[in-house]
């Protein structure tokens, strides 16, 4: 079974994250951060994982700590899950329309770390949460993930849609990356030979 189970414990923040890749969609997202408690939720539901995540963290402040090491933590989990990523498809894309908007994810499991962020979101905040972290999140899971992933806005002006079709796709495209090549189920997907 490919799970995972992080636990991080800094002076800021204390995370509990609980990963299934092969689950069915089912979550229970306690973060402190409630924007992000559902973009989680659809991020879960939209790739088929099972997902919980518990985090106290000193939002007294503000979110930054919180959503940034909820992104770490995932990052972690899905490395630690995906182990030596044998047969797995190793990548995935996904364009996905949120009424007026349109986002694009592609992600590719190779090893390396980085993230083209390309999101265009034109207000500060949703609510009370800051926009700004949406890049944060996905910058600390593809360092722990160990993976590439670009993000952008093909059009669409309302920063609420822009994000939630964000979590969304790219929660579509890890599933397509992750998901087993019954083809090639005993390879590493690289000529490499490891990822």
């Amino acid at each position: 079974m490919r799970t995972a189970t992080v636990n991080r414990k800094t002076a800021e923040t204390d995370i509990a994250l609980t990963l299934n890749l092969d689950g069915s969609g089912k979550s229970d997202i306690d973060t402190g951060v409630g924007f992000l408690d559902h973009m989680l939720t659809l991020f879960a539901s939209h790739g088929r994982f099972d997902l919980t995540v518990k985090c106290n963290g000193d939002t007294f402040v503000d979110d930054h700590h919180s959503v940034e090491d909820i992104g770490i933590s995932l990052g972690k989990a899905f490395f630690e899950a995906l182990g030596d990523k044998r047969g797995i498809h190793r990548y995935g894309d996904t364009v996905l329309p949120m009424d007026e908007t349109l986002v694009l994810s592609a992600v590719d499991f190779s090893g390396r770390d980085f993230l083209g962020f390309d999101l265009q979101i034109p207000t500060e905040k949703v609510g009370a949460f800051d926009t700004e972290l949406v890049e944060e999140f996905w910058l600390g899971f593809v360092r722990q993930a160990n993976c590439a992933l670009h993000l952008r806005t093909l059009c669409g002006k309302n920063s609420h849609h822009i994000i939630e079709g964000a979590f969304k796709s790219v929660g579509r495209s890890l599933r397509q990356a992750v998901a087993i090549d019954a083809e090639f189920k005993d390879e590493i997907p690289s000529t490499k030979g490891v990822l």
